[in-house]
C-alpha cells in the first residue's frame, strides 16, 4: 500500500514537470477585465462624451452668440466679453479636471506603467503641452470612431445595469414565492404557487442569458488597460480641444485645422454687437497674448488647472461669495409665478414670500415703500408696472432658472450613468453682483406689491358692485 502511494506521488510530480516544460516560458498572465467597475467607467465615459459635445462647433457657436450674450449676464456679471469667455474656458477646464481625477483613480489599477503615470503626464501636458506617449487624438476620423465606440459601450453598460437590477428583483420574488409555497397547505394554492415559481424560473433563465450576452458586449468583459487608455486619450484630446477653442497656450495644429473659424471663441477681431451694451468693444487680447499670459503664470508655479480654479472663485460682492445664489434663484422663481397670476396670490403666500427675504432686501423694500398709500386703483400705473415687471423678469428669470438647473444636474449626476449638464456657471446667478441683484429683486417686489393690491381692489370692487346689483334686483322684485 505504501509502495502504491509512492508511485502515485511520483506520477503526479512527473506530470507537473512535463506541464511546466510544455508551457511557454514567456506566457503573460490573463489580461485583467473591467468587470464590476464597468458602471463607474461608463459614468466617466459619459461625462467625457458630454464634455466633447459641449465643445462641438455648433455648441461653441451657441456659447459665443447666446450664453455670453445673455442680457442678465451683461447687467449683473460683466460686460467684458473676454472675462466671460475666460470664465467659460475655466469651467470646461475644471470639469475636465474632475473627470480626469476619476481616470487617475482607475489608472492606478493598470498593469501598464505608462497608464499608471497618467496623473503626472496629464498635468505636464496641461502646463507645457508635452505629450510623451502621443495620447492626443488629432484626426477627426479617429476622434469620431473613438466616440462611437464609447457611446456604444455606455449604452450597452447602462442596459446591463438595468438588466442586472431586473434579475435581482426576479430572484428576490422567487425566494419569496418558494418560502410562501413551503408554508402553504391548501392544494389549490400549492398548484397556483407552483405555476408562479415555474414562470419566475423561466424569466430568470432568459434574463441570465441576456445579462451574459450584455456582459460580453459591454465594458464588463473588456480589457482594463485598454479601456483606461481610451479614457486617458480622451482626456488629452479634450484638453487640446479646450485650448484650441479658447486660444489658450499650446495648441495642436491638426485640431486647430479641424475647428471651423466660426466656432472659435478666443479673443479675435470680432466686435461686440450686444444690444445691452452702450458701446461696442473688441476683445482685449489675441490668442498669442493669451498664450504668453498663461506661460507667465505657469512660470510662477501656477499650473493650468490651478489658475482656472482661481478664475472660478466668485469675487467679493457676488452672490456666490455670499452663498445666496441658490436662495435668490428660488426667490425670483416664486415672484415670477406670483407676477404671472397676481389675482391668485393669497395673504399667506404673500407673507411666506416676505419671510424668504434677507434683511438687506427687507430694509431696501421698506425704504422704497415709505409714503406709499394703501390705495392702488390706477389702471394706467398698474399696466406700466406689469410692463416693467415683464421686462425685468425677461433678463433676470433665465439666470434664476439656470441656477436651479445647474445645481440639480450636479446634485444628481453621480446617481446616473449619463450626465446632461448644459448650463454654464456664468449663465447663473453665481457670479452676479449682489447689490445689483438685490436692487432688481426689490424693484420686482415694489411692482408686485402694487399689482397685487390693484388686483385685490379690482376684485373687491367687482364683488361690491355685483352684491349691490343683486340687492337692487331683489328690492325691485319686492316692490
Amino acid at each position: 500500500m505504501a509502495f502504491e502511494t509512492l508511485l502515485i506521488r511520483v506520477k503526479t510530480a512527473l506530470s507537473h514537470s512535463f506541464d511546466a516544460a510544455a508551457r511557454p516560458s514567456n506566457s503573460s498572465p490573463k489580461p485583467k477585465r473591467v468587470a464590476v467597475l464597468a458602471f463607474e467607467v461608463a459614468g466617466v465615459m459619459s461625462k467625457l462624451l458630454h464634455l466633447w459635445q459641449s465643445l462641438s462647433d455648433a455648441s461653441v457657436v451657441r456659447l459665443r452668440n447666446d450664453a455670453v450674450s445673455l442680457e442678465g449676464v451683461w447687467k449683473l456679471i460683466s460686460g467684458d466679453e473676454s472675462l466671460l469667455l475666460k470664465l467659460s474656458a475655466a469651467e470646461f477646464a475644471v470639469s475636465l479636471r474632475h473627470t480626469a481625477e476619476s481616470v487617475s483613480r482607475l489608472s492606478r489599477k493598470c498593469r501598464d506603467p505608462a497608464l499608471r503615470s497618467f496623473p503626472g503626464v496629464f498635468a505636464e501636458f496641461a502646463d507645457s503641452g508635452l505629450d510623451p506617449h502621443a495620447w492626443t487624438i488629432t484626426t477627426p476620423r479617429e476622434i469620431e470612431a473613438k466616440h462611437k465606440r464609447m457611446e456604444r459601450y455606455v449604452t450597452l453598460t447602462a442596459t446591463l445595469h438595468r438588466e442586472m437590477d431586473e434579475l435581482s428583483l426576479l430572484e428576490t420574488a422567487l425566494r419569496k414565492a418558494l418560502h410562501h409555497s413551503g408554508s402553504d397547505t391548501e392544494p389549490f394554492s400549492a398548484v397556483k404557487d407552483h405555476q408562479k415559481i415555474s414562470d419566475l424560473q423561466q424569466k430568470i433563465f432568459w434574463r441570465k442569458q441576456e445579462v451574459k450576452s450584455l456582459k460580453e458586449r459591454s465594458l464588463w468583459s473588456k480589457g482594463f488597460d485598454g479601456v483606461v487608455l481610451l479614457l486617458a486619450r480622451s482626456c488629452f484630446t479634450l484638453l487640446a480641444r479646450i485650448k484650441v477653442v479658447f486660444g489658450i497656450g499650446h495648441r495642436v495644429p491638426c485640431l486647430s485645422r479641424s475647428l471651423s473659424a466660426s466656432a472659435t471663441v478666443y479673443p479675435s477681431d470680432h466686435h461686440n454687437h450686444n444690444p445691452t451694451c452702450s458701446s461696442s468693444s473688441s476683445f482685449v487680447s489675441g490668442p498669442l497674448e493669451c498664450s504668453k499670459a498663461d506661460e507667465k503664470k505657469e512660470g510662477l508655479g501656477i499650473g493650468f488647472f490651478e489658475s482656472n480654479c482661481k478664475v472660478l472663485k466668485p469675487p467679493l460682492g457676488s452672490l456666490g461669495a455670499s452663498a445666496l445664489a441658490l436662495h435668490y434663484a428660488n426667490l425670483i422663481i416664486v415672484m415670477e409665478k406670483m407676477i404671472k397670476s397676481p389675482q391668485l396670490v393669497g395673504v399667506d403666500a404673500r407673507d411666506d414670500l416676505y419671510a424668504m427675504l434677507p434683511s438687506s432686501i427687507r430694509l431696501c423694500l421698506r425704504s422704497r415703500l415709505k409714503g406709499v398709500g394703501f390705495s392702488a386703483c390706477d389702471p394706467v400705473l398698474a399696466a406700466e408696472w406689469k410692463d416693467a415687471l415683464g421686462r425685468i423678469l425677461g433678463w433676470l428669470s433665465p439666470l434664476a432658472h439656470n441656477m436651479i438647473r445647474w445645481q440639480s444636474e450636479r446634485s444628481f449626476e453621480n446617481q446616473r450613468l449619463v450626465a446632461k449638464t448644459n448650463v454654464l456657471l456664468l449663465q447663473t446667478l453665481f457670479f452676479a453682483n449682489k447689490d445689483k441683484t438685490e436692487a432688481a429683486i426689490t424693484e420686482l417686489l415694489v411692482g408686485l406689491n402694487y399689482v397685487w393690491r390693484f388686483e385685490r381692489e379690482m376684485t373687491a370692487k367687482a364683488l361690491f358692485e355685483c352684491t349691490k346689483f343683486n340687492e337692487l334686483s331683489s328690492l325691485q322684485k319686492l316692490s
